[in-house]
């Protein structure tokens, strides 16, 4: 015999009819009708994030820090500046994703193996860089506005340069994480020496100006210009944290490996082969 008062997800609702005599309902008692439970108000908690989820989310910002770093050169190279006001946007949504990576991994990495906490880490380090990077990117944004169409001819394509070098570098960084690429990486460590070296032209010509000739804007063109070196830095230390989380390495002693004469590599080559055989 089931009994009503073990069916799930139902409950007991007295029945009591408007005008009724309360006397007779003490005397009779109240009729009662089962009815089922409203789950209306019963709430199911989001599942936590999955770690390939946290790492997609990881890849998906190192593609929108790229395309700000490429609207940067676009509305340089082409004088739109209200092309430049879609940086913001891709700021916005990088503050968002860096949040979303922060509050995820800290509720999943304790639940992960070894291996994928590094990489859990990894994303946590990548993400807090990248923040960085929209932050300067919209600070470039900032003084190129205020620039307007009074740039000279060589700081734009100077600026153009610079911007475009560092859509590569993100470009390459986005894919050397989400394929654990480390040559990749060190095509970014490399990419950083001509951030510096268009630095240096641009502060030789505004600050030193050795032909002591007249130039605009020359004060948003310093603040354009260490914006973008600084996003450059930020690049090579993310670059450095995937070289560290693919191979637990550090860079130095990876370099030190790449960085060898090809005749050392061909003899280490050989050596391993030979061990291989025995």
């Amino acid at each position: 015999m089931l009994l009503r008062g073990c069916v799930p997800h139902s409950e007991l609702i007295p029945l009591v009819s408007i005008g009724a005599d309360l006397a007779s309902n003490e005397a009779g008692g109240l009729n009662y009708e089962w009815r089922p439970m409203s789950t209306a108000s019963v709430k199911t908690p989001w599942p936590e994030p999955s770690h390939s989820v946290l790492v997609k989310r990881t890849v998906e910002a190192c593609e929108l820090a790229r395309e700000a770093a490429a609207i940067a050169a676009e509305g340089i190279a082409t004088g739109s500046m209200s092309r430049l006001n879609d940086i913001r946007q891709c700021e916005k949504e990088l503050d968002a994703i860096d949040m979303e990576v922060d509050s995820g991994v800290t509720s999943t990495i304790t639940r992960v193996p070894e291996a994928e906490t590094r990489q859990l880490l990894a994303c946590m380090k990548v993400m807090i860089g990248l923040e960085r990077i929209g932050d300067l990117l919209l600070s470039f944004a900032t003084s190129a506005q205020a620039a307007k169409d009074r740039l000279d001819s060589q700081d734009a394509r100077d600026l153009t340069q610079m911007a475009t070098v560092l859509e590569k570098m993100l470009a390459d960084v986005g894919q050397s994480f989400s394929q654990k690429d480390v040559k990749k990486a060190i095509d970014v460590l490399r990419a950083d020496a001509e951030m510096d070296r268009l630095r240096n032209i641009i502060f030789l010509r505004h600050i030193e100006n050795p032909e002591n000739v007249a130039h605009h804007c020359s004060l948003q063109v310093i603040f354009m210009t260490q914006s973008l070196e600084r996003a450059g830095d930020h690049a090579k230390n993310l670059a450095e944290e995937v070289c560290h989380f693919v191979s637990g390495r550090s860079i130095r002693h990876l370099l030190m490996d790449y960085d060898k004469p090809k005749e050392q590599m061909f003899i280490e080559w050989l050596r391993h082969k030979e061990e291989k055989s025995e």
